[in-house]
């Protein structure tokens, strides 16, 4: 191992050096070893790196450095564009936080009550993540006193401003004391985010890692398409591979709705994504593909930014992306840990340029197939295995995953390998079950107790359109 990429070269404390040994940290990635001496150092940063390069940690790392558990207060805030990348940094800002007693993350995003957050905020916290317009509301309540913070971090900033939170980034920074440090990191340089660092950041260093290319254990085709079978092309070619789940790329909202219409008049089982739903739907969508209930989660790239979804057969760039930088990342969802994954990408004439840019960043020429080589590889319809059901209950009704669980191996009578992915909201509980046993499944259920009570079990799917 080269000593000038291990973490135990960094002046951290002894406990967070432990730490990050138990987490199983212990060579920096190259955004960490560019990022972190600067920003332990206390200097203003602009980092620029894809997501997936390690910039939590390198962010996290940073902030925990400057912390004081005994000040409960709001030392660092980290502001991020959606509500699941929040979640995804506020859990590995916990992990970092084991290294000291006591130190409060707590998460403030849209579409969650209000009442929850202001509760939580007045028992006091060190680390805040949240949604820009969610910080700012609370901002401008009297909720949220920034007084005592000492770092704020601007995740994904580029995507942040293609969202339109350049107002309430900008309302945020200034309710910050000045002399706090200030780290961006953004996945490109857009002109936007060079405008909004030269506006909040005091002579910060620029660091930047290189992108990485993509997997190698991708296999990748293009399919030349003209703009009118584009939409058409989507289901030949998931009925010609039939992957069992597929994040299919669309570089705009009503591309999105339109896709969805087409692979649903189909009999394919597809779910939209993008910037119009509502945080309720956005989790209903998310919560039905994670549980394999959904077999296309046909997205926007802004929409699709901070998933992490496991075990992803195929990506589908239903249009090109504007920038090579983003193809990568798009298709960095497949091939992970070690698997095969399958890239997919649909370009018109027009998107040749595009495709050009792919290729000189990639340092390889993509391989070209006709469209007219797509066939059904079976007659049978592609269906997801899994189906999801809605339970009207959840965590303030103390139910929890076992309890679930329980009632479907117990009285129900099913098989645990019967049984996917449990999700339990405030208010409504999700269960993944085999395609074929769901109507079963929520008869005995609706027949049964939880928790000694009766409870109303329904078919996710039979709920009004989500788009």
């Amino acid at each position: 191992m080269d000593s000038k990429q291990a973490f135990s070269t960094l002046p951290l404390s002894a406990a967070m050096q432990a730490n990050l040994v138990q987490l199983g940290f212990t060579e920096m990635t190259a955004i960490q070893a560019l990022s972190l001496p600067p920003a332990l150092a206390g200097r203003d940063l602009i980092a620029q790196a894809q997501t997936g390069s390690g910039k939590t940690v390198a962010f996290g790392l940073a902030l925990m450095h400057r912390l004081d558990a005994a000040v409960l207060r709001p030392q660092s805030l980290v502001l991020c564009p959606t509500r699941e990348l929040a979640d995804q940094v506020a859990e590995v800002l916990r992990q970092l936080a084991r290294a000291a007693d006591n130190i409060k993350v707590l998460t403030l995003c849209g579409g969650v009550p209000m009442r929850n957050q202001i509760a939580s905020l007045q028992f006091g916290a060190h680390v805040l993540v949240g949604t820009p317009g969610r910080i700012l509301d609370h901002l401008q309540r009297g909720t949220l006193d920034l007084a005592a913070l000492n770092t704020l971090v601007l995740d994904e900033a580029d995507r942040m401003l293609d969202m339109g939170f350049v107002d309430d980034i900008a309302a945020v920074a200034k309710a910050a004391p000045k002399n706090r440090q200030t780290l961006l990191f953004s996945a490109t340089w857009p002109e936007g985010v060079a405008g909004l660092a030269g506006r909040f950041l005091r002579d910060p260093q620029t660091v930047k890692a290189e992108a990485a290319a993509a997997p190698r254990q991708i296999r990748q085709l293009n399919y030349e398409v003209a703009e009118i079978e584009r939409l058409d092309a989507v289901s030949r070619v998931l009925l010609h591979y039939r992957p069992s789940r597929t994040i299919a790329f669309c570089n705009t909202r009503q591309q999105c709705r339109d896709l969805v219409a087409v692979l649903q008049a189909q009999g394919i089982v597809a779910l939209a994504l993008h910037g119009e739903l509502e945080q309720r739907e956005r989790d209903q969508v998310l919560i039905q593909f994670e549980g394999s209930s959904c077999s296309v989660l046909v997205a926007t790239d802004v929409a699709a930014r901070g998933l992490d979804i496991a075990e992803l057969e195929c990506v589908i760039n239903v249009d090109i992306a504007a920038d090579a930088e983003s193809h990568v990342h798009r298709i960095g969802r497949t091939g992970r840990a070690g698997a095969e994954g399958l890239a997919l990408n649909l370009a018109s004439v027009d998107e040749m340029g595009r495709i050009g840019r792919i290729e000189q960043l990639l340092g390889q020429e993509l391989k070209w197939q006709p469209l007219a080589s797509l066939q059904p590889a079976s007659k049978e319809p592609l269906l997801p295995a899994m189906d999801t059901l809605q339970i009207l209950g959840g965590k303030k009704d103390k139910i929890r995953r076992g309890d679930i669980l329980g009632a479907l191996t117990g009285e129900a009578g099913f098989e645990g390998a019967q049984i996917g992915k449990i999700h339990v909201t405030d208010f409504h509980s999700y269960v993944a079950v085999k395609r074929e046993l769901a109507p079963e499944v929520v008869r005995r259920l609706s027949a049964g107790k939880l928790k000694g009570r009766k409870v109303k079990v329904r078919r996710l799917a039979d709920l009004a359109p989500l788009d």
